[in-house]
C-alpha cells in the first residue's frame, strides 16, 4: 500500500494554517461543537471525583474511582459503536443525536444532590447517558474533520480539532474557580455557587451548544462544504468480506503493538482526573486548592499553542519518533513529583507532561484516520480507541485504593511512593517503543514499497 504521507501535496505549514482559516463553514461548526464540548466534558471531568466523592455525594475514594472509571471506559467502549453511528448518519446528524444524550445526562448529573435517597444512583444514571453521547461525539468530531478538509490541510485540521478541544478546556478551567469559590477573581469576589454551580454552568453550556447547532449546521451547509461523504467507499465494490476484514487494523500485529503499548504512559492521562483532584486537594495548602482548575488548565493551554505548532513543523516527521520523543517526556516528567509536594514542581510537571503530549498526539489521530478508507473513520477511530479505554478502565480499579493508602483524607501523607510507582509504570511505553522501533519502521518501509 502506498505510504498516505507520499500522496499529500507539499503544502508549507503556513499555507495549511490559511487554507484552514478559509476553510468551510462546515469545519468550523464541527470545531464549534468541539469547543463547547471541551468546556463542558472537562469543566466536569475536573471535579468529578470530588463531586462523587467526600466534598458532595459522600462515596468513598474506592467507590468515586470507579465510577469515574467506569464513566470514562464506557466513553470509549460507546465510541466503538459511535464511530459506526457517525459513518452512517453523517457527521451533522451523528452531532445533533449526540448533543441530545449529553444535554439529558448533564442535568440528570447535575441534579442528582437535590435527590435524596437515591443521589448516588441519579449521579450514575446520568453518567451512563453521557458516556453514551461522549462516545458518539468524539468520533464525529474526528471523522468531521475528514469530510470537510482536504490533503492540503488534514495534518493541520487534526491539529486545529485537538488545539481547540484544549482551548474549551482553558476556557472552563479559567472560569470554574470563580463559579465554585468565593475567593478573589481579577478583584472581584467569585460566585461561590460550588461543584453543583460549575456542573449546571457546563450543562447550560450544551443548551447553547445544541440551538447554534440546530439553527446554523443546515443539510444546505453540509451539502455544500462536505469534501468527503460518509459511506462513501466506491473502490469496496465486488470486494469479498475476506479482503474487507484484512484491512481492518485488528489484523496488524505492528499497528495493534503500536497503540497498546501507549497503555501504560495513558495511565498518567488518567490519573489527571482519577488521582490529581484529591492529591492537590489533600497534599496542599487550601489557597492551592481554590485554583486548582488553573493549575489543571496549564496542561489544554499548552496544547492549544504548541500541538498546532509542533504538527506543522514536524508534519513529515517519523510517526514513531515523534510516538519515542513525546512518551519519554510526559513519563519522565512523573519523577518530578517523587520528592514530595512543592508547588514549582507541579507546575514543572505539568508544563513537561503537556510538552510531550503535544509532541504526538494529534499526530496519532492522523494516523488512524489516514489509514482508515473513506467513510470509515469513525469506525476506526472507535477500534483505536481500546488502549485508552484499557487505560481509563483499569487505572479506575486501583487509583482510589492507592489514594486511600498512600493519600488518605486526614491522615499521614506518602506521596513520594505514590508517584514513584506510576512514573516506573509509564516508563514502559518509551521503552517499548524504542526496542521495537527497528520492526516499526520495517512495516513503514513495506507500505511504501507497496508490499503491506
Amino acid at each position: 500500500m502506498e505510504d498516505a504521507a507520499a500522496r499529500k501535496p507539499d503544502v508549507g505549514a503556513w499555507e495549511s494554517v490559511k487554507l484552514l482559516f478559509g476553510a468551510s463553514r462546515g469545519f468550523w461548526l464541527v470545531n464549534m461543537v468541539n469547543f463547547g464540548d471541551g468546556i463542558a466534558y472537562f469543566g466536569i471531568l475536573t471535579l468529578l471525583t470530588l463531586f462523587l466523592g467526600k466534598e458532595r455525594l459522600e462515596m468513598s475514594d474506592h467507590a468515586a474511582g470507579l465510577s469515574v472509571s467506569a464513566f470514562t471506559g464506557l466513553v470509549t467502549l460507546f465510541m466503538f459503536g459511535g464511530g459506526f453511528v457517525s459513518d452512517r448518519l453523517g457527521v451533522r446528524r451523528a452531532l445533533t443525536l449526540c448533543l441530545g444524550f449529553l444535554l439529558a445526562g448533564r442535568v440528570l448529573l447535575s441534579a442528582s444532590p437535590a435527590c435524596p435517597g437515591f443521589s448516588h444512583q441519579a449521579a450514575w444514571l446520568g453518567l451512563l447517558v453521557l458516556a453514551l453521547g461522549e462516545g458518539v461525539i468524539q468520533p464525529a468530531l474526528y471523522a468531521g474533520v475528514k469530510e470537510y478538509t482536504d490533503a492540503r490541510t488534514a495534518t493541520m485540521g487534526y491539529g486545529i480539532l485537538y488545539a481547540i478541544m484544549n482551548l474549551g478546556i482553558v476556557a472552563e478551567n479559567f472560569v470554574s474557580p470563580f463559579v465554585r469559590t468565593r475567593a478573589p477573581f481579577l478583584g472581584l469576589a467569585g460566585l461561590g455557587l460550588g461543584f453543583d454551580g460549575v456542573f449546571w454552568m457546563c450543562t447550560g453550556i450544551t443548551v447553547a451548544m445544541l440551538g447554534v447547532h440546530g439553527a446554523c449546521f443546515t443539510r444546505a451547509v453540509e451539502l455544500r462544504d462536505r469534501v468527503v461523504a460518509p459511506g462513501a467507499e466506491p473502490e469496496a465494490a465486488g470486494r469479498s468480506l475476506a479482503d474487507k476484514l484484512r484491512e481492518l487494523p485488528f489484523l496488524d500485529g505492528r499497528f495493534m503493538f503500536f497503540i497498546f503499548i501507549l497503555l501504560p504512559v495513558r495511565t498518567l492521562f488518567a490519573h489527571q482526573f482519577l488521582t490529581m483532584p484529591d492529591y492537590v486537594f489533600r497534599a496542599y495548602p487550601a489557597e492551592v486548592s481554590a485554583k486548582f482548575e488553573w493549575l489543571n488548565g496549564l496542561n489544554p493551554l499548552i496544547i492549544v499553542i504548541f500541538v498546532p505548532l509542533i504538527a506543522g513543523l514536524t508534519r513529515k516527521a517519523n510517526i514513531v519518533t515523534m510516538m519515542i520523543i513525546g512518551t519519554t517526556i510526559s513519563a519522565l516528567t512523573a519523577f518530578l513529583l517523587v520528592p514530595g509536594p512543592s508547588l514549582t514542581r507541579l507546575i514543572l510537571y505539568t508544563l513537561f507532561f503537556s510538552l510531550g503530549e503535544a509532541v504526538w498526539s494529534s499526530r496519532f489521530l492522523e494516523y488512524v484516520a489516514d489509514i482508515a478508507p473513506a467513510g470509515r473513520v469513525g469506525a476506526y477511530m472507535g477500534l483505536a480507541g481500546i488502549p485508552w479505554f484499557l487505560a481509563k478502565f483499569t487505572t479506575g480499579l486501583y487509583s482510589g485504593r492507592m489514594l486511600e493508602i498512600f493519600v488518605p483524607k486526614g491522615g499521614p501523607l506518602d506521596t513520594s511512593t505514590l508517584w514513584l510507582i506510576y512514573a516506573f509504570v509509564a516508563c514502559a511505553s518509551p521503552v517499548g517503543l524504542i526496542l521495537a522501533r527497528p520492526w516499526l519502521l520495517r512495516h513503514k518501509e513495506a507500505r511504501e514499497a507497496g508490499h503491506a
